[in-house]
């Protein structure tokens, strides 16, 4: 049996679901890889880029805010929309922990 590394947090654990829950579709990835391909924040409506209608767009963009993965904030008649550079880094973080706890050596199922 493999040792585990080092334990997650339950912090460290709920964000992380909170991350994976988050990406688990793939309208929300597309958004995200359209923002972060963006040299700046998008100032405009995502659904006038993406193929999409408005209401699945403000859906999935209201699943990434709540996930802390995007800032999105009005500056009427616009919103402006940015990676939360800083949740970003945390989920990068969590996620390669994650994934690092268990190098499958030795494996044997």
């Amino acid at each position: 049996m493999e040792k585990v590394k080092e334990k997650m947090s339950i912090t460290d654990q709920e964000l992380v679901a909170r991350f994976a829950k988050a990406l688990a579709h793939p309208t929300r990835i597309e958004i995200l890889v359209f923002l972060a391909s963006q040299d700046s924040c998008f100032f405009g409506d995502i659904h006038d880029v993406l193929p999409m209608a408005k209401s699945t767009v403000s859906q999935h963009l209201k699943e990434l805010r709540d996930a802390g993965l995007i800032k999105g904030e009005i500056e009427a008649p616009k919103v402006r929309y940015c990676i939360h550079r800083e949740n970003w880094d945390t989920a990068r973080r969590l996620f390669s922990n994650l994934f690092d706890i268990f190098d499958g050596d030795g494996l044997v199922c």
